[in-house]
């Protein structure tokens, strides 16, 4: 019988950041950077957290930082991509709906409370920044992306979608609403928009993309 649950780390694809040329990094001063991006997001918000913020409260100085990571943006990238890395489950329970369903209604959860807020930070970031951008795609938005992938496959598997069904489309089709909404605001993230999407995707059926 399959697990009702699998997890997956969100640490796909290379680092959240590349680190800059200079010396080794203090595994102690890493690991204080971080968590100090982390407290400050909690306190103040993406907006609000500064590298000043993030130096004193881990009690290095600003060089040490930038010798490390190029931006605000890079640490908190790390940082949340670390702390979410176990928190992202994959439901299995026979029916594709329903795995959806579940699925969806977790992230919209998430996303409704402080992490929407920071993912919102970091993606007006990634739309002025290419490198940034291609950081967080290969790490935060790739996990993600692996997650939903595994769901549909496994609707495929049982014949709830075509075998000719283009996954990475049906991705694109349910995070694209996403997105938007947690953009634009304009519309709850929530436990019905997450049953009209999985029953959009699941109707499909034999279908496929």
């Amino acid at each position: 019988m399959k697990a009702e649950n699998m997890t997956v780390s969100l640490q796909n694809g290379p680092p959240a950041s590349t680190p800059r040329v200079g010396r080794p990094r203090s595994a102690a001063s890493h690991e204080a950077i971080l968590n100090a991006a982390l407290s400050l997001l909690k306190e103040k918000g993406y907006r609000s957290v500064t590298i000043e913020g993030i130096a004193s409260t881990a009690g290095v100085g600003k060089q040490t930082i930038y010798r490390w990571w190029r931006s605000k943006a890079d640490i908190i990238l790390e940082a949340f991509t670390r702390h979410t890395a176990d928190q992202i489950a994959i439901p299995d329970c026979g029916n594709l709906q329903i795995d959806l369903q579940r699925f969806l209604t977790e992230a919209f959860d998430t996303l409704t409370r402080e992490a929407g807020s920071i993912v919102r930070g970091l993606m007006s970031e990634a739309l002025l920044d290419p490198n940034f951008a291609a950081a967080m795609r290969d790490t935060f938005i790739a996990s993600r992306r692996s997650a939903l992938r595994k769901i549909l496959q496994n609707g495929v598997d049982r014949g709830e979608l075509s075998a000719e069904s283009d996954i990475e489309w049906l991705i694109d089709l349910i995070y694209g609403p996403m997105w938007y909404r947690l953009l634009n605001q304009h519309a709850p993230l929530d436990a019905h928009f997450a049953k009209q999407l999985s029953a959009l995707i699941a109707g499909r059926g034999v279908a496929g993309g």
